[in-house]
């Protein structure tokens, strides 16, 4: 099984790869170009020069690239020196290697949680999501779903050590790590209170913060005192904020005679809740709704351009169980329809949005 799960991921990608580049020619672009935008770019900067670039935009902000977490950047700079290869390239080698211990280790979260039949079309589903472009691209999106996924697997079957290690890496990869990090603190406090002589759970609880707090000091030490990091988010526009950012703007597509666009905007939000809602019903192992619900929270909760909140939620891959549990259930003809259906959406609406001109 998990040689087809495995072999099914790479052929959707492969599929979704060649549909944009096809896409991005007919518009005179071309693959290269697409993947080198964004934060393919502060990922190399970085990369290649190390911390302490910034610019100010038109309305006076400083973007600044200590708001980008370390792991991934220095994951290219080894490769780049180990292979030659550039920047660019070594990310998206990342990414794409990153992508598919992903999908493995979703699949054997799903298959310890629920089963095999259900675990396959979780990564079916994972990889055909509208936003599932973004797993090949040179971001980090992939490599902290990997470190995630697996962090979830070792604490179902309570390896703490590696659990702990996973946390703290992913603490230094993605700021939203800290999803993980408190659904790993969690079990092992858990843990603690049945067993409480486990070393290996007191440990994990220590490590798997480190990480986040690691880096979020060391930019203090660099800038101007311990809240620098938080700061630099703020200049970025990515604060905590209790959502009230993302609220004023699906008001304000009702306010200019755009409420289509609001409603679709709720009805997204309202599905995401009803999927939670239902992962809870299914009674999934804690840390898993834990992960999840924080992530989902994090998301909605955090000002900055909100084209981009589906990429935050791509690593919320517990999210999909209750979908394909559902069509786990189906007979085998409407099954073949729902996932077709749902891979040509994925790649009509990754191309497009790949070779639009807005922030990924």
């Amino acid at each position: 099984m998990k040689a087809k799960v495995l072999a099914a991921f790479i052929a959707i990608k492969a599929l979704a790869l060649l549909t944009i580049a096809i896409v991005a020619d007919s518009q005179g672009s071309s693959l290269a170009k697409i993947f080198t935008r964004w934060d393919a770019q502060w990922y190399r900067r970085i990369a290649q020069d190390g911390y302490g670039y910034s610019v100010t935009t038109s309305d006076g902000r400083i973007l600044s690239d200590y708001a980008f977490f370390p792991l991934y950047p220095t994951l290219e700079r080894w490769l780049h020196s180990a292979t030659s290869l550039s920047y660019i390239n070594s990310g998206l080698a990342i990414s794409a290697l990153s992508s598919i211990l992903a999908a493995l280790g979703i699949f054997k979260v799903v298959e310890r949680t629920i089963g095999s039949k259900v675990a396959f079309y979780t990564v079916i589903l994972w990889a055909g999501l509208p936003i599932a472009a973004v797993q090949t691209l040179a971001y980090s999106e992939s490599f902290f779903t990997a470190l995630a996924a697996w962090a979830l697997y070792f604490l179902l079957r309570r390896q703490w050590l590696a659990t702990g290690l996973l946390a703290l890496l992913a603490g230094l990869t993605r700021p939203t790590a800290i999803a993980i990090i408190v659904a790993v603190m969690v079990a092992a406090l858990i843990e603690l209170q049945k067993r409480r002589r486990d070393k290996n759970a007191f440990i994990a609880l220590l490590i798997a913060p480190l990480g986040m707090i690691g880096y979020i000091y060391w930019v203090g030490m660099q800038l101007d005192g311990w809240n620098s990091y938080f700061e630099v988010t703020k200049g970025w526009g990515n604060g905590l904020d209790g959502g009230q950012a993302f609220a004023s703007w699906i008001t304000d597509f009702f306010n200019d005679g755009q409420p289509i666009v609001g409603l679709v905007i709720l009805l997204a939000i309202s599905a995401l809740f009803l999927l939670l809602w239902s992962l809870w019903r299914k009674s999934v192992p804690a840390p898993v709704f834990i992960y999840t619900l924080a992530l989902v929270l994090i998301s909605l909760a955090t000002s900055g351009y909100f084209g981009s909140k589906p990429r935050y939620l791509l690593p919320a891959f517990p999210i999909l169980i209750p979908i394909a549990i559902w069509i786990s259930k189906k007979r085998r003809p409407q099954r073949v329809i729902l996932l077709a259906a749902v891979l040509i959406s994925s790649l009509i609406y990754g191309s497009i949005w790949l070779t639009g001109d807005g922030p990924l």
